[in-house]
């Protein structure tokens, strides 16, 4: 039986995590930033809890914002029904994590085909960042946005949603200003500019001391097929190594992007899950 998380758990949650750390990253970097509980943060997380004996064996969560989360290896069918019990009441948008664990899930959340907009399976990659590849990159520089980039951030974050989360273009322009405001306020995103002008964008979307992981790159169609995502996500790791970050890991799109990290450096060691509900599911 699932039982809820104290603050009193959080070292045990964190060494847990950190055993299961490539598939972990969106919990571990909420838990550190947002904390856990009731917060005014969207991401602030909400967790449960499943046992082997006295050993934790796993950690179910959902942030404040709807998305549920899960590093549950070992779990049963008994906890996946504790855990859709659980958030019966609770805003549900999308879960995710490691593809056989979200699988499982499903089911158990009564998630079908016909009420997701994005069901996917994507490999999950790790790079060392001391083996790093940054050869055969476009020409550019990379920096941190600024205010003036406020409406194209804006218009690429909805543009990236749609495409990639499958969210209806409404819910994907009110998204878009809370995601071009943590970008400008965040400081984990980064745009690639040639001849002063934006050409992609790449940026961390669960940074922690040592690891981070990539997310949200995206290039304008009309700038595809340049090696410019590359580059830019090239350059953004070559900064983080040069701040004590060690490993990268991310979760690819489809096969240009996987040729394009693999090109990298990175090793495929898994596969993670998504699935997000075509409509928010509410109390």
């Amino acid at each position: 039986m699932l039982r809820p998380a104290t603050t009193a758990d959080l070292p045990a949650i964190e060494a847990f995590l950190a055993d299961h750390a490539e598939s972990s990253m969106f919990l571990r970097a909420n838990l550190r930033s947002h904390g856990l509980g009731r917060s005014d943060s969207p991401f602030a997380m909400r967790l449960m809890l499943s046992h082997q004996g006295r050993v934790l064996s796993g950690v179910f969560g959902v942030s404040a914002g709807g998305y549920a989360l899960c590093q549950a290896p070992e779990a049963t069918p008994d906890d996946w029904s504790d855990f859709a019990h659980w958030l019966e009441g609770r805003k549900l948008v999308a879960i995710s994590g490691e593809a056989r664990q979200i699988a499982q899930a499903k089911p158990a959340l009564g998630l079908t085909p016909v009420s997701l907009a994005r069901d996917l399976t994507e490999p999950l990659y790790r790079l060392d960042l001391n083996d790093l590849r940054a050869d055969a990159l476009a020409p550019g520089q990379l920096r941190p946005p600024a205010e003036g980039d406020r409406a194209l951030l804006h218009d690429w974050f909805r543009a990236y949603t749609i495409e990639m989360m499958g969210t209806p273009p409404d819910r994907a322009e009110a998204e878009a200003a809370g995601q071009a405001d943590r970008a400008l306020s965040g400081g984990q995103i980064r745009l690639l500019e040639q001849g002063g002008t934006p050409v992609a964008m790449t940026g961390f979307n669960a940074p922690l001391p040592d690891i981070v992981q990539v997310g949200g790159v995206y290039t304008p169609p009309d700038a595809r097929n340049r090696r410019l995502a590359r580059t830019a996500v090239a350059l953004h790791l070559a900064e983080a190594r040069e701040r004590g970050i060690q490993v990268a890991v991310l979760f690819a799109s489809g096969p240009p992007a996987c040729r394009a990290y693999e090109a990298l450096g990175f090793q495929r060691i898994g596969t993670y899950g998504v699935a997000i509900l075509r409509e928010p599911r509410h109390a």
